[in-house]
């Protein structure tokens, strides 16, 4: 409840905006990222090449529900957590109990982490975005979490889980790290930054109306956070209902226990009580008589509340949520192996899909801009990545993951996201931006849009990033270890080698901005804005021949002068570059959106 609001406010003031941005800046100048910021100001080219700089992908398997025996005895690590934990930390991870301890590779997981870059790979040679293959990946996800979403619903408990999701607390939601973390959310969920969305972008038709795009997969998105986020809170209002009546049967029986052996006296226990069927409401009435009465010796019982409410209140996030939390609750489901493979696929299918989608927005600018081979590129860029995943396949390997996840990506990524609205607002003109916006759109977007492009969003972004730099500063950086000894989590600083990583990597993912910005000041590399090569000619002409209709192709080909291919289509402009003719005197030419593209067809090489 103190979290769906601030996701929602910044997905407005900045999701919305940005997305539309990155969708618009794209579909009007046609390039990758890199193109695009070169286009726009040249000395903030680093921002293109920073958003070719960060991937990352980590899959996994299914849970058991039974610890394993050791010559006959449970063991004593599994029994002292739950299976699930057991099974995640110790069978899956093999988890040592410090970052410093590397303990070598998984086997297991090495593997596996092969198997996910060469799936990656094929998908990214063999374009497998086939229709059906979109439709595919796009739509399972909502069956199985509607399926779960049902499921859930009948589950006992699942009221008490939506309840607590939508009880919104005040001081949590005042809480500055929420909102960076809703903040955070919105960049990942939606892409910003990334380079993705202008990758995928610049291949629309120009008469594309991409403002409509951003606005419903915008709230696609928000709608299908909510959608999860239900799912999630209704199973473990479930699970929160067993561990609560598995609290108070443990305590009932350590109640009996003090009852026989006259530490209790028996007028203590309310008459209605009956310790065979005994519920959480009797207990609690129960709890606070004993802890009345023995006041001053009442630590020394060892009795727990059990409220529901504790339980519910036990945070769990990143890893821990899908692979123990969820899993554990899932064990307590009637057919529990089938909804196991469907979660697990459809946490596989996003995974896939979501590195598919990032691949292509380091890809696509990278080829566009260097003219390099696209089989080739993608094989180096899989094996490059699969030799820096080795990192997070040791024993070690989890608490590097959450490093990477909580500072390689989100301090970098919101200076960049900063850079692009400035590029585009303050640099490049909001005005012109938007005039050249109701051109290819065919009509004025919002004002809406002017003023959190030009003020609201970058003023809250760097709210964010200020309140994130102080904290980083204030609480030093740590992490969640697993103790075997102590089958607990455990939270531990990060040691100053860590730290040094840490900063590194912030360091390393931000170097493109200032790098490329003093190479280009001091003119020494060419800034890639004028006119436009041979090469990229060609493959910005093959991106408008693609978006045409097949009885229109041979014409668009073959014809030499605009009036030759008259076109029923609304006129749009074609967009060359800096230093060229404004966007609204180019072409009046009757071919509509196919100028742009017979323009370079018949410029002379």
């Amino acid at each position: 409840g103190a979290y769906l609001v601030p996701y929602l406010v910044l997905l407005i003031i900045i999701g919305l905006p940005l997305f539309f941005l990155e969708l618009a800046v794209g579909q009007r100048i046609r390039r990758g990222s890199i193109g695009v910021w070169n286009y726009i100001w040249p000395r903030l080219g680093g921002i293109g090449y920073f958003m070719s700089c960060l991937f990352f992908f980590f899959l996994k398997m299914s849970p058991i529900n039974s610890c394993p025996l050791v010559s006959r005895v449970v063991e004593t690590e599994c029994e002292r957590s739950s299976a699930t934990t057991y099974f995640w930390y110790r069978e899956t991870l093999d988890i040592s109990n410090s970052i410093s301890e590397s303990g070598g590779l998984n086997w297991k997981m090495t593997l596996c982490l092969l198997v996910a870059w060469s799936l990656v790979g094929l998908a990214m040679i063999k374009s497998l975005q086939a229709p059906l293959v979109m439709y595919f990946s796009s739509l399972f996800p909502y069956v199985v979490l509607v399926c779960f979403l049902v499921r859930g619903l009948l589950l006992r408990g699942a009221v008490d889980g939506i309840m607590h999701m939508f009880t919104p607390k005040l001081d949590k939601m005042l809480d500055p790290q929420v909102w960076r973390e809703a903040a955070t959310q919105v960049f990942f969920a939606l892409g910003l930054g990334f380079g993705g969305v202008i990758a995928f972008s610049s291949y629309n038709k120009q008469d594309n109306n991409c403002h409509f795009d951003a606005t419903l997969v915008s709230f696609i998105n928000f709608f299908t956070s909510v959608l999860a986020t239900l799912v999630v809170f209704a199973v473990l209002g479930f699970k929160a209902n067993i561990m609560n009546e598995k609290c108070v049967v443990e305590n009932a029986e350590k109640i009996l226990g003090y009852l026989n052996t006259n530490v209790l006296s028996h007028d203590l226990i309310p008459p209605h009580v009956n310790f065979s069927h005994l519920t959480a409401k009797d207990y609690n009435e129960m709890y606070r008589v004993i802890m009345t009465v023995k006041e001053g010796h009442f630590k020394e019982l060892g009795l727990d509340a059990c409220l529901l409410e504790d339980e519910l209140n036990k945070s769990v996030q990143g890893t821990g949520l899908a692979f123990i939390a969820f899993t554990e609750a899932m064990t307590h489901f009637p057919a529990s192996p089938f909804w196991s493979v469907m979660f697990f696929l459809m946490l596989i299918n996003l995974g896939l899909g979501s590195m598919i989608g990032t691949m292509s927005g380091i890809t696509t600018p990278i080829i566009d801009t260097f003219k390099v081979r696209k089989e080739v590129f993608t094989v180096g860029c899989c094996i490059f990545a699969f030799l820096v995943g080795l990192i997070f396949v040791q024993r070690s390997g989890n608490y590097f993951v959450t490093m990477f996840d909580d500072y390689s990506a989100t301090l970098p990524l919101t200076v960049v996201v900063i850079l692009e609205n400035i590029a585009v607002a303050w640099i490049y003109g909001t005005k012109k931006f938007m005039q050249e916006l109701t051109e290819m759109l065919g009509f004025r977007p919002y004002q809406f849009y002017y003023y959190t492009w030009k003020y609201v969003s970058p003023i809250c972004m760097a709210v964010l990033m200020t309140a994130s730099i102080i904290q980083l500063g204030v609480s030093p950086p740590g992490y969640s270890a697993w103790i075997r000894e102590e089958a607990a989590e455990k939270f531990l600083f990060y040691p100053t080698w860590a730290m040094a990583i840490l900063i590194s990597l912030i360091i390393l993912a931000s170097l493109p901005l200032p790098l490329v910005f003093i190479l280009r000041q001091f003119h020494l590399v060419s800034d890639g804005s004028n006119a436009l090569s041979v090469t990229y000619k060609k493959g910005r002409m093959m991106k408008d021949i693609s978006n045409l209709e097949d009885n229109d192709e041979t014409r668009f080909i073959l014809s030499k002068v605009p009036s030759e291919t008259p076109s029923p289509m609304p006129t749009h402009r074609s967009y060359l570059g800096p230093g060229s003719n404004s966007p609204m005197e180019m072409s009046s030419a009757p071919n509509g959106r196919y100028g742009s593209g017979y323009l370079l067809a018949s410029t002379p090489e």
